[in-house]
């Protein structure tokens, strides 16, 4: 996989693919921290002589048509806050005028077009659709790791049809994911959380192969309790739950303390309870200030995982912060991404 440093950016019209899927009220974005993880790759690109950017990203689920509340409009204004200047934005990338703007972006313009999500095509992953959007440029760049699960059209087939590479937030996550899958410290232990049984045990199963444990709460593990599941010794589920099962219990707070607090290498995804009421919360508020606590690397992921971090304003007490949810979980349970196998297969 190629890499921003293994190409020429001078003279060229630079297509990046970012994830800009960011909460958004009344047009109003409430978190930046996707946007502001832009910045370091499409600063790179800009100090290339005569580079120009036009950023392309998805916004929520408007299922293949045009939907004001998902519009990117928000997130050019806010980009151009933290670019401290002017960002251009593209109605329809697919138009007359949409094709005129790119044509004519002026040396060290950065454009971003209207959410690709709008187009059915993108999510069904045609190849017509990438050949449209990407045949005016001269490279493409691929910094949306936590859309790299996904054989969308932007993310698996643009990389066939121009020269491609990984953005520094891209490289960044594959480079601390691939430590997370075999940590060289020890002991190493990883948290498992969340609702998705589905999504989760295959995270659980191969971490447990190179983890001294890997701790289990939230919903699976209730879930996982009922159906007997079977797993290898290393893994942990709780041994007590709060009302109605909504939390892990005391006891099991207490167990899974005592043992982040004896890591060497914290690896975390998912809340350990519904912790957005405040009664079921303490399961997760335990399990984050053992890791802070910790004496350990520690990485952390998933959306509703990193919500509350962000909330509790302790995410710059991890080393590394992926921005992946699924991506994450993927890249953990050792599957092949298509994002990732796009680039490595680019030319």
């Amino acid at each position: 996989m190629k890499y921003l440093k293994n190409i020429d950016f001078k003279n060229k019209r630079v297509l990046l693919r970012t994830d800009y899927n960011v909460p958004v009220e009344n047009g109003r974005i409430l978190d930046d921290w996707r946007i502001e993880a832009s910045l370091p790759t499409i600063e790179y690109i800009l100090k290339q002589e005569k580079s120009k950017i036009v950023i392309i990203s998805h916004l929520g689920r408007p299922e293949g048509k045009p939907d004001p509340q998902f519009s990117l409009e928000p997130v050019a204004k806010k980009l151009g806050e933290l670019l401290k200047k002017e960002i251009i934005f593209i109605k329809d990338i697919l138009s007359e005028e949409g094709d005129g703007i790119i044509q004519s972006l002026e040396n060290g313009q950065v454009a971003l077009a209207e959410n690709l999500r709008f187009y059915k095509e993108e999510e069904t992953g045609d190849e017509d659709f990438a050949v449209n959007i990407c045949h005016h440029f001269g490279v493409y760049v691929n910094d949306a790791f936590s859309a790299a699960h996904r054989a969308h059209s932007s993310i698996s087939q643009i990389p066939r049809f121009k020269p491609s590479c990984a953005g520094l937030l891209m490289e960044k996550e594959v480079e601390e994911l691939t430590k997370a899958l075999k940590p060289a410290k020890r002991p190493a232990i990883a948290i498992i959380g969340g609702a998705k049984i589905e999504t989760k045990l295959p995270v659980i199963e191969n971490l447990a192969k190179n983890y001294d444990a890997v701790l289990v709460g939230g919903k699976i593990s209730v879930e996982a309790r009922e159906q007997k599941t079977k797993f290898s010794e290393n893994v942990i589920l709780p041994d007590d739950f709060s009302e109605e099962n909504f939390d892990i219990g005391p006891q099991t707070a207490e167990k899974y303390k005592m043992a982040i607090s004896s890591a060497s290498f914290l690896v975390w995804n998912g809340p350990m309870g519904k912790f957005e009421e405040e009664n079921y919360a303490a399961g997760t508020k335990a399990v984050l200030q053992a890791i802070v606590e910790a004496d350990a690397y520690k990485i952390v992921g998933g959306g509703e995982t990193l919500e509350y971090i962000h909330a509790e304003k302790l995410a710059d007490k991890f080393d590394f912060v992926s921005s992946g949810g699924g991506a994450m979980l993927d890249f953990l349970g050792g599957m092949e991404l298509p994002g990732i196998k796009a680039l490595e297969d680019s030319k």
